[in-house]
């Protein structure tokens, strides 16, 4: 469903790829009719085409795993996907791994010194980077410490000048230039630790802890064993989910720091009236969204019986 929403929405846009590439040849002082000329023959799709035939074909073909070809780029949409896609989970891995296990590590000292001035302080911080957006973020990280201060490259995914492969200053200009994008992500999640926080404090009025304070259980045992497993347990669908979420943020994201992943491949399309890349970038996204909400659904109740609704005992 959702993907037949964006093929209608993607071709009742204002303009088509003929158009648009037309205008920008026209930019460069080409004449109109050889400019017309040069774009039907490469154009690779007829945008002219009715919207009900054109769909049967685009799911026709993407049954069979061809997604068309870029109408702007001139290449084979999944093949600009994966050459694109890596490079977009690299950023977005990381910044959701190292934001979740920030946001439980801090949401658990929050619970711990409740009512405290840790909790306070740790708490009125979290809401506000979790009420800033995470390209506002984004757009001061680049302004100071790439533009001012040059710490990190301003733009771009790798480094120039630099042959790819597993050699020291390859891998470190790759980290340098992914480094803001993932530290803007991570800065702007405090979700995570109030989350985390109020799962703990939940857990800490449980009667099972009485029980285990009670056989004379140390405050590391109860913590590790008791409060932090039952208070992550819930954390683990937001992880999943937040994965599903970052892919579309990341459109923003890529385009701040020009960083040539799935996100900015989509904007570009969308500049270009680029019909065949714009439905590539909404299926991966779509099928990322639906595989961490499914991935989710099956596996939680392993990790916690009870949501199988098995009766299970507490010692």
């Amino acid at each position: 469903m959702v993907i037949t929403l964006s093929f209608v929405i993607v071709r009742m846009m204002p303009g088509n790829p003929m158009g648009a590439m037309i205008q920008q040849l026209e930019r460069r002082g080409m004449d109109p009719v050889r400019a017309r000329e040069l774009v039907e023959l490469r154009l690779s799709i007829d945008p002219t085409k009715p919207i009900p035939a054109a769909y049967v074909d685009y799911m026709i073909n993407m049954a069979q795993g061809n997604l068309g070809r870029s109408t702007y780029y001139q290449e084979t949409v999944v093949d600009i996907i994966a050459q694109a896609l890596p490079w977009t989970l690299f950023v977005l891995s990381w910044a959701t791994f190292i934001s979740f296990f920030i946001g439980i590590s801090v949401g658990a000292l929050m619970a711990y010194w409740e009512g405290g001035k840790l909790d306070v302080g740790l708490t009125s911080w979290a809401i506000l980077m979790g009420s800033i957006p995470f390209y506002v973020l984004a757009i001061m990280l680049l302004i100071f410490m790439a533009y001012r201060w040059g710490w990190f490259p301003v733009g771009g995914r790798r480094p120039t000048g630099v042959d790819p492969g597993l050699t020291w200053p390859y891998i470190s200009g790759v980290v340098r230039h992914a480094a803001l994008p993932i530290l803007s992500m991570i800065v702007a999640s405090g979700v995570a630790s109030l989350g985390m926080r109020g799962n703990a404090i939940r857990v800490l009025g449980e009667d099972y802890l009485r029980v285990a304070r009670l056989r004379g259980l140390s405050d590391v045992t109860i913590s590790t064993q008791y409060v932090a497993r039952n208070a992550i347990l819930p954390m683990y669908t937001t992880l999943l989910i937040g994965i599903g979420e970052m892919f579309g943020g990341s459109v923003i994201l890529e385009q701040v720091f020009q960083y040539r992943g799935i996100g900015w491949y989509m904007l570009s399309a969308t500049y270009q009236r680029d019909y065949p890349l714009m439905m590539g970038g909404f299926v991966v996204i779509t099928l990322a969204v639906v595989f961490a909400l499914l991935l989710a659904d099956l596996t939680y109740g392993y990790l916690d019986p009870r949501a199988k609704g098995q009766e299970s005992e507490v010692y």
